[in-house]
C-alpha cells in the first residue's frame, strides 16, 4: 500500500475529522474564554485589590540594555492564564454533567409501548412457537 493510499485513509477516517473539527472548536472556545477573563473578569477583580492590572505584573531579572529587552519573570500573565484554565474546565464540566444527565434520563425512560404491528408479529411468533 502507497504512503499516500495509506494517508488518505488515515485522514479521511470519521474520527480524524471529528477531532480536527474538536479542535478548532475549542481554540476558539479558548479565544472567547481569554477574553472573558482578560476584558470581563479581571478588571473587576484588578479594582478590587487597588487598580492592579495583573497582565503587567512581572519580576524584573535583569535590565535592557540599549536595544536589548529586560528579562522578566510575567507571574501576572500565569495568574491570568490559572484563571482561564478554572473558566474552561468549569465549562467542560458543566457541559459533561449536562450530557451525563440527559444520558441518565434517556436510559431511565421506559421503553415505548408496542405498536400494533409488534403485538401482531409477537402474537403470531407465539402461535408458531406454539406449532398451531
Amino acid at each position: 500500500m502507497s504512503i499516500v493510499k495509506e494517508f488518505k485513509e488515515f485522514a479521511v477516517k470519521g474520527n480524524v475529522v471529528d477531532m480536527a473539527v474538536g479542535i478548532i472548536i475549542g481554540a476558539a472556545f479558548a479565544k472567547i474564554v481569554s477574553s472573558f477573563v482578560g476584558d470581563v473578569v479581571m478588571p473587576p477583580i484588578g479594582a478590587l485589590v487597588g487598580g492592579v492590572d495583573f497582565s503587567q505584573l512581572s519580576i524584573v531579572v535583569k535590565e535592557g540594555v540599549g536595544n536589548k529587552p529586560p528579562v522578566l519573570i510575567s507571574y501576572g500573565k500565569f495568574i491570568q492564564t490559572i484563571i482561564d484554565f478554572i473558566i474552561i474546565a468549569a465549562a467542560v464540566f458543566a457541559a459533561i454533567k449536562g450530557i451525563n444527565a440527559l444520558k441518565k434520563k434517556e436510559a431511565a425512560a421506559p421503553p415505548p409501548a408496542p405498536t400494533k404491528e409488534e403485538l401482531l408479529l409477537t402474537e403470531i411468533r407465539d402461535l408458531l412457537k406454539a406449532g398451531r
